[in-house]
């Protein structure tokens, strides 16, 4: 449920200037992210690129340079700091390999795996309702 907060706004019109009194819409104080399930998994899901990476790493392991190969329009900075991200929130686990030259890989945790009924949802929303994709429900 949203809660209304009261605002002033300035405007400006031929009459001149002057301040309005506006309700604008607030989030109870119970749906903020650390009490409310659904704002905390809002919170992870919501943010750029988390889906369609636990998505490319659905099928394995994954090196830095095949995501962002799958990931079209992410810049590099971007994606180490959403993997760094996604690492400390562990939904994903980064797997050093001591080879010359080194190598690191990418993959689901168990917490990150639990995010896929949600990813497989999306799909199908998308398909179903957006006329996206050629994927299989």
């Amino acid at each position: 449920m949203l809660g209304v907060a009261r605002a002033r706004r300035r405007s400006t019109d031929s009459r001149g200037t002057y301040n309005l009194l506006v309700a604008t819409r607030t989030m109870l104080p119970v749906h903020a992210a650390p009490t409310c399930s659904v704002a905390g998994a809002a919170e992870i899901v919501g943010s750029k690129w988390t889906v369609l990476i636990v998505h490319d790493l659905s099928e394995g392991p994954r090196r830095f340079t095949e995501l962002e190969r799958s990931c079209a329009g992410i810049s590099p900075r971007t994606l180490a700091e959403r993997l760094r991200w996604l690492e400390s929130e562990e939904i994903l686990a980064r797997q050093s390999y001591p080879e010359s030259p080194p190598r690191v890989e990418y993959a689901l945790t168990d917490k990150g795996r639990a995010l896929l009924p949600v990813v497989h949802e999306m799909r199908r929303f998308g398909h179903d309702w957006l006329g996206c994709g050629v994927h299989d429900t």
